[in-house]
């Protein structure tokens, strides 16, 4: 069966989910594309999306239309080109409606899990839980059909230990994606020995037909991504316990977000980001990590304590953050978790200012993430930031010298166990995956 085949009946499992919904968009796009080109025309397509909330099913029909109506206004020269033989379509308008509705019809929406019976590619996008992910596999393996192909959006497990446990013969590649899938063109590919080279070679030309950057890892728990931004966590979380004696630990979580967003240069805060990606995710990819690796003690007590108080982070249905190490407003920062009182202490200047004063003001030659993601001579600038950082003695400097030096020695031990292919890799995957300006290996420390 080649891929053009398999394009005619795919399927997504956990649809309607954060991360499964921007894969279903990203599939409708390429599926309706397809039904344009001359190798398309005339053939069958057909794409299942299965969760098991009906009501998120329903979210999940509003957002492709609104997002379909936005690839598809920028894409009237495909359109016109695609749609160039009929008569009655005449105007942009026309067109992009035609597109969307002709998309959207080739979806079928369900929480069954037979319907996926017969998909020749499977996309999943579940809950972080080996046991469960398991599970589903034996089952869609006794459904699909021998050559079905399976991809997990994993982004900590194991790819060996599902195709092993799953009895799947190599038919499993770890496909990450990164949060939004629609917009973020990361993609970390995770194969094991026993993944099939068809399979590796289809997912490299997947890959490039939904318009993503391939990066490959090799089969360790976290992967090159999580097996950094775990560890980047936990020295923060250290650092954090470090100053909690002297500034309490509200202080504390607050003087760190602020080192390694505004000291590094980055677009959020360490505890900002471990909000975003959920306290709930983290300790589960904390939890997979620390049963494969037991070596390295990767675990954090406080992240355990967060979660029996029922403080989650991760985001609402409507894109909204919850509240996790901070509380928002607007999306901003509004508050911060105090851990001895159990409840959240505004950002006010009276306790804040005190805070700024003992990190020490930032170097001179400091410019904002925001600013510096938009300047072409960024590089020349980030060199001279940190030429003066070293030369910087205020706690704040010390502190974020350090914590280059801890994420250096993570990226460099990544690609030295054979985690990542080179460090080049793994700088390719913060840059890409998670925005930074620079990779963490790298000559400024």
């Amino acid at each position: 069966m080649d891929l053009a085949e398999r394009y005619g009946n795919v399927g997504v499992l956990g649809a309607a989910g954060k991360m499964g919904s921007g894969i279903a968009l990203l599939l409708a796009q390429e599926l309706g594309r397809r039904r344009l080109t001359p190798e398309g025309r005339g053939r069958r397509f057909k794409l299942t999306l299965m969760d098991i909330d009906d009501e998120a099913l329903d979210g999940l029909k509003r957002y492709l239309r609104t997002q379909l109506l936005r690839y598809a206004e920028k894409s009237t020269g495909m359109l016109r080109q695609g749609y160039a033989a009929r008569a009655d379509l005449v105007e942009n308008a026309e067109m992009i409606d035609a597109f969307i509705d002709e998309t959207l019809d080739l979806a079928r929406y369900t929480t069954d899990l037979g319907a996926l019976a017969g998909c020749h590619m499977v996309f999943e996008a579940i809950a972080e839980n080996i046991d469960l992910k398991v599970r589903i596999y034996r089952t869609l393996r006794e459904q699909c059909g021998s050559e079905t192909w399976f991809f997990t959006n994993t982004s900590s497990i194991p790819i060996g230990v599902l195709d092993r446990e799953a009895d799947l013969g190599g038919r499993l590649v770890g496909f990450h994606f990164y949060n939004p899938p629609a917009v973020q063109r990361l993609l970390e590919m995770i194969t094991s020995p026993k993944t099939s080279p068809d399979l590796v070679a289809g997912a490299r030309q997947i890959t490039q037909d939904l318009g993503k950057k391939l990066f490959p890892a090799n089969d360790v728990a976290g992967f090159i991504g999580n097996g950094h931004f775990m560890r980047d966590a936990l020295h923060g979380i250290a650092e954090t316990e470090k100053l909690a004696g002297a500034h309490g630990f509200a202080g504390a979580v607050y003087m760190v977000n602020r080192i390694t967003q505004d000291w590094l240069v980055r677009p959020m805060g360490i505890f900002q980001l471990i909000d975003y990606v959920g306290i709930d995710v983290t300790q589960c990819i904390l939890a997979v990590m620390n049963r494969f690796i037991p070596d390295e003690g990767l675990h954090s007590g406080l992240i355990d304590e967060l979660m029996k108080r029922g403080v989650r982070g991760g985001q609402n249905s409507d894109g909204s953050q919850k509240e996790g190490f901070f509380g928002y407003e607007q999306g901003r920062i509004a508050r911060v978790y105090d851990l001895e009182r159990g409840a959240y202490r505004p950002l006010e200047a009276s306790w804040t200012k005190p805070l700024d004063e003992a990190l020490g003001a930032l170097p001179a030659a400091h410019a904002p993430w925001k600013v510096l993601s938009r300047d072409r001579a960024k590089d020349a600038k980030l060199a001279a930031y940190f030429a003066e950082l070293k030369g910087t003695r205020t706690l704040g400097a010390e502190r974020a010298l350090a914590y280059l030096q801890r994420s250096k020695a993570i990226g460099e031990q990544l690609a030295r166990s054979g985690v990542a292919q080179s460090t080049a890799d793994v700088n390719g995957v913060l840059i890409n995956g998670f925005f930074h300006l620079y990779g963490p290996v790298n000559d400024y420390v």
